[in-house]
């Protein structure tokens, strides 16, 4: 497995003339940095103008390994080839490095950069990447794999230091400015004569020009002295899984990426293993946007059992900053709660305080100028008993846990459980299973009175931030809970609703149509008797849906665009199944057969009477639908499936039996539709 790093942009607030001397320092011995031994220039050139000079070296590093891989590989150093390509004009460095000892079992190559800061030319910008390929080396390249990646990470911490300290005794020696290069003028009789000197022999003494406040190097780079700003400090190979992963979902992830503390709270959820973590993000982000919770702080407002009965708020911060959150479990009604709001309400709102959470850490961070990444929780089981251990109450609680665990992932930084009785061993028997190891080592759990004392709340809270109702001296104005009047709790059918509802959510997926902006999805098939089946109900507006065979993958043009401009219909893809006109309020089901495996492309786009559609000619209805369309945008509910064709028949029985029910979402129900591969139609 190739193991690879990426550094985030390190700045070096000088010109980037004085930072290629300090660079310039480091050969052909370095001090300051033990395992170099040294180099030899094995080639040197130089343009005409003198602008563009290459170097190439070769040197050499002492391994630093286990006595029995040295013995192993019979050597005490390896020897690198370096080419350093400085271009004077454009103001940057280009340093590509690989390993000339073992290249035929191990291949480790670097590239590095240096370059003008874009928002402050006195400053100077550094990049570095690497990886390493082991592709055999006598059993133990799992072994060399670690190794080699702790030392190269232990070497770059190391070479930023030793460019700092060169840089330091230029200036200690008055040496603060180097003029940038100019062409000089050439006469025809020393045309060939040697280029201009640059460099040492041209230093002056002088201000480095005027310092501003660091910014980022670029939207979509990370800057390192940003990252130890804002998100903390990170080890290098932690950098680095951050930078890759933020450049991954620049390339792959339509609309706009999450916020970088967000990300690293995935990384550090997985321990930095990259690809479980980019897996878990990329689940959640789908549930995110599924789910619409990024706007769920602007759109949601708890019902009003909730606001008077629902025991917790947010209530300043603790010793170390964070937000505290309070919750007094053992006061609130959790069985009259979810009888009187449904449990996908008491969902929303558990999510809504941890988007508020996630919110409060910003405005914190920004505050304390220091980064605050999660809340401390502070739970009152004062008054648990039986009654909290009501079977749907618990399912509904561990369903909660999971989805938090999955989606908010490292936003706990610590949870003070206060005044636990008898019967919460047995709660936290049901439930701790289902809480991530990391998460439960952040509990801290008090019985009785003796959480005042020494080792308490004390140690994790200030005194005066201590609510009232545990002895302290702030008052709370979190809702003391109580039981819920049974006169609100839900019918009977409306809690059916509440549940169908729900049902819908986790199954069925929202999208939105634009004028000349279609919906696509494509389906991988990977057998060529299988059956494509669909389920989707039209909220708003009029759309148009076919179904198309792709003789190529397409790639994401835009948000659920795939079919690209430059396709011609009949040659890069063609058309199985005629279009299908659905009005508003219409639900409609339907299945394909396929012929062939490859990729299917399932579209929704808008009707436009001036196109036409296969199956119905615009009439005066179509003109008059037009005309009192509400909006430019098509609203509907979708569902696909992919079924071997032995299991078709009864898979879409029950899929038409709940689609029955599921039309009652819309305005209008005025007929459903059902096509098959022969393109029969019923309306």
């Amino acid at each position: 497995m190739v193991q690879k790093y990426q550094s985030p942009v390190q700045v070096y607030k000088y010109p980037f003339e004085l930072v290629m001397v300090a660079y310039e320092k480091r050969f052909p011995t370095c001090p300051q940095i033990p395992a170099f031994l040294g180099s030899e220039v094995l080639s040197e050139s130089c343009s005409a103008d003198g602008a563009v000079r290459v170097v190439e070296r070769s040197c050499r590093l002492r391994v630093e390994a286990p006595r029995l891989l040295r013995k192993l590989a019979g050597v005490e150093q390896a020897v690198f080839l370096q080419r350093n390509a400085l271009d004077l004009r454009e103001r940057t460095l280009l340093i590509e490095a690989r390993n000339d000892t073992f290249a035929n079992r191990v291949l480790v190559t670097e590239t590095c950069r240096y370059s003008v800061h874009p928002e402050n030319e006195n400053w100077t910008c550094f990049e570095q990447s690497a990886s390493l390929d082991v592709r055999s080396f006598f059993g133990f390249e799992h072994m060399l794999e670690r190794i080699a990646m702790k030392q190269y990470t232990a070497n770059v911490k190391r070479g930023k230091e030793v460019m700092e300290y060169y840089l330091s005794e230029l200036i200690s020696q008055g040496i603060s400015h180097i003029p940038h290069w100019t062409p000089a003028p050439v006469q025809e009789e020393d045309a060939h004569s040697q280029p201009a000197p640059w460099g040492l022999g041209c230093l002056e003494a002088s201000e480095s020009g005027s310092r501003a406040d660091p910014t980022l190097v670029d939207e979509d780079k990370l800057d390192a002295d940003y990252i130890e700003r804002c998100l903390g400090y990170l080890t290098p190979m932690q950098e680095s899984c951050l930078v890759q992963l933020r450049h991954w979902l620049q390339e792959t992830h339509k609309g706009k990426i999450p916020k970088d503390e967000h990300i690293l709270r995935f990384l550090r959820a997985r321990d930095f293993r990259l690809d479980k973590a980019r897996e878990m993000l990329c689940q959640s982000l789908s549930w995110r946007k599924q789910h619409q919770v990024d706007l769920l702080l602007q759109t949601w407002r708890p019902p009003d059992p909730l606001q008077e009965f629902y025991a917790g708020g947010w209530h300043y911060q603790d010793i170390d900053g964070r937000p505290l959150y309070i919750l007094r479990l053992g006061h609130m009604d959790t069985k009259g709660l979810m009888k009187a709001v449904g449990e996908e309400a008491l969902l929303r709102h558990v999510l809504s305080v941890n988007e508020e959470g996630q919110k409060r850490c910003e405005g914190i961070t920004k505050q304390l100028g220091r980064p605050i990444s999660s809340w401390t929780c502070l739970l009152d089981l004062e008054g648990l008993n039986m009654r909290h251990l009501w079977r749907p109450g618990v399912k509904a609680l561990l369903r909660m846990i999971e989805v938090v665990e999955d989606n908010y992932p490292e936003t706990l930084g610590r949870l003070l459980i206060v005044r636990a009785p008898r019967v919460f061993p047995v709660l936290w028997t049901l439930i701790s299973p289902f809480i991530n190891e990391n998460t439960r080592r952040k509990f801290l759990i008090y019985s009785g009175s003796n959480y005042l004392g020494p080792g308490g709340l004390v140690d994790y809270l200030d005194k005066d931030v201590i609510p009232d109702f545990l002895g302290g001296d702030s008052v709370c104005n979190v809702p003391e809970g109580g039981l819920v009047p049974k006169s609100l709790y839900l019918t009977e059918e409306e809690q059916e609703q509440a549940d169908q509802l729900r049902r819908w959510s986790e199954t069925y997926h929202s999208a939105s149509v634009l004028r000349g902006a279609p919906h696509e999805v494509a389906v991988e098939i990977l057998e060529g008797e299988s059956v494509i089946t669909w389920d989707f109900d039209i909220l708003r507006g009029d759309v148009v849906f076919s179904l198309y065979h792709a003789k190529q993958a397409p790639g994401a043009r835009a948000a659920g665009q795939l079919i690209d401009k430059a396709w011609v219909l009949g040659t890069d893809y063609s058309r199985v199944e005629a279009p299908l006109l659905c009005r508003e309020g219409e639900s409609i089901q339907g299945s394909h057969v396929t012929r062939w495996p490859g990729v299917y492309l399932l579209q929704w786009q808008m009707h436009s009477t001036s196109g036409g559609v296969a199956c119905s000619l615009p009439g005066v209805d179509d003109v008059l639908a037009v005309l009192h369309s509400p909006g430019p945008k098509c609203k509907f509910l979708y569902y696909w499936e992919v079924l071997a064709s032995k299991d078709f028949r009864g898979s879409m029985s029950s899929l038409e039996s709940c689609s029955s029910r599921f039309s009652q979402l819309s305005t209008t129900t005025s007929s459903s539709g059902c096509s098959h591969s022969r393109s029969l139609l019923s309306r």
